[in-house]
C-alpha cells in the first residue's frame, strides 16, 4: 500500500457520503484511508449580569458538555464513519483521528501528507441554498493536494468530464482526470469552451482591422488549443476513451451543463485569464456551487494525482 486519502467527517449526510466516496478512491488507488473529525470547543459567552466591579467575566455556554462528553460524541461519529468506509471497501486500511481545531485548519494540515482530500459539499451549519459550504470552498483554495467535493448522492455512471483551458496552471488537472478515468474504467470528456472574449488575440495582419480574424479561424485555433493540451496523454493512458468537445459559449455554463450526466467533474483551481493573487478562479467557484456531480479541483502548485 502507498499513499493516503484523507476525508473530513462532521456527522452530516454529506460528510458520510464523502467517507464512502473516499473509501472507493482509496481502494482504486491502493491507498490507505484516514478519517478525520475536527473537534471545535464551544465558544465562551459573556455572563448577562456584570460583576460588582463592572466587568462581565467570560463563562462556559449554558449547555456546555464536558470534555469527556464531547470527545465521546466525536469518537462515536468517527466510529460510524469508519464503519461506513469498511462496508464500502473492506480491504482498505482505515485509520482515524479526532483533532482539536477548526475544520479548515485541520483539513489543510491533513492535505500536506495526503494525495487526495475528500469532503462533503455541505456540512452541519451550512447555509440553505448553497451547494458547496465554506469549508469545501476554502479548502479547495488552500489545500496542498487535489480536493474532491462530494454531493449527498454522487453519480456512479457517466463520464469523467475535464474542463480544459490550455493554461499551464490547468495541466495537473488534465493528468488527474486521465488517471482517474483509467482507474474508474470510465470514458473521459475533455471540454473546452470559448468565446470571442476569452480567446487570445491574433497578431495584427491589417492595420485597418488589427484584431480581425478570418472566418472560422478562432474555432480552428481553439480546436488546436485542446489538441495541444491533451498531447501525450493518449499514449500514456491508452485504455481511456476520450471525447474531445469544443463549445462556443461561456465556460461556466458549458461545464455545469456537462455535469448533468457526469460521474465526476475535474477542473483546475485557476486558469487562463485568472487574476494574479487569486487562489480560486471564478469558473472553479461556479462549478463547486452549481455542478450536478462531485467536483475535483486540482491546484497547480504541488498538485498530485
Amino acid at each position: 500500500m502507498s499513499g493516503l486519502v484523507a476525508v473530513g467527517v462532521d456527522g452530516s449526510e454529506s460528510s458520510f457520503a464523502a467517507v464512502e466516496a473516499a473509501a472507493r478512491e482509496a481502494r482504486a488507488r491502493g491507498a490507505g484511508l484516514r478519517v478525520v473529525h475536527a473537534l471545535v470547543w464551544p465558544v465562551t459567552y459573556v455572563l448577562p449580569h456584570p460583576s460588582p466591579g463592572g466587568a462581565s467575566p467570560l463563562g462556559p455556554p449554558p449547555m456546555d458538555p464536558s470534555e469527556d462528553g464531547l470527545r465521546k460524541m466525536a469518537g462515536g461519529l468517527v466510529a460510524e464513519a469508519v464503519g461506513r468506509a469498511q462496508a464500502v471497501a473492506p480491504d482498505v486500511e482505515v485509520s482515524h483521528a479526532v483533532v482539536t481545531g477548526e475544520p479548515l485548519t485541520v483539513l489543510e494540515a491533513e492535505s500536506r501528507a495526503a494525495e487526495l482530500v475528500v469532503v462533503g459539499s455541505r456540512g452541519l451549519g451550512g447555509f440553505v441554498g448553497l451547494l458547496a459550504g465554506s469549508t469545501a470552498v476554502h479548502l479547495v483554495a488552500h489545500g496542498r493536494c487535489p480536493v474532491l467535493v462530494v454531493r449527498e448522492q454522487p453519480f456512479v455512471d457517466g463520464p469523467v468530464v475535464l474542463g480544459v483551458d490550455g493554461s499551464a496552471a490547468g495541466a495537473p488537472a488534465v493528468d488527474f482526470a486521465f488517471a482517474t478515468a483509467e482507474r474508474r474504467k470510465a470514458p473521459l470528456v475533455a471540454l473546452h469552451a470559448w468565446t470571442t472574449w476569452n480567446a487570445p488575440l491574433p497578431a495584427p495582419q491589417d492595420a485597418s482591422a488589427p484584431y480581425a480574424n478570418p472566418p472560422g479561424a478562432l474555432a480552428e485555433e481553439e480546436e488546436t488549443l485542446l489538441s495541444e493540451a491533451l498531447a501525450g496523454y493518449r499514449a500514456r493512458y491508452p485504455d481511456v476513451v476520450v471525447e474531445r468537445r469544443v463549445v462556443h459559449g461561456r465556460t461556466r455554463e458549458a461545464l455545469i451543463d456537462a455535469s448533468r450526466s457526469a460521474q465526476l467533474m475535474v477542473v483546475g483551481a485557476r486558469g487562463r485569464g485568472g487574476f494574479a493573487g487569486l487562489l480560486l478562479g471564478s469558473v472553479s467557484q461556479a462549478v463547486l456551487h452549481h455542478a450536478h456531480c462531485p467536483v475535483a479541483v486540482v491546484r497547480a502548485a504541488g498538485a498530485r494525482h
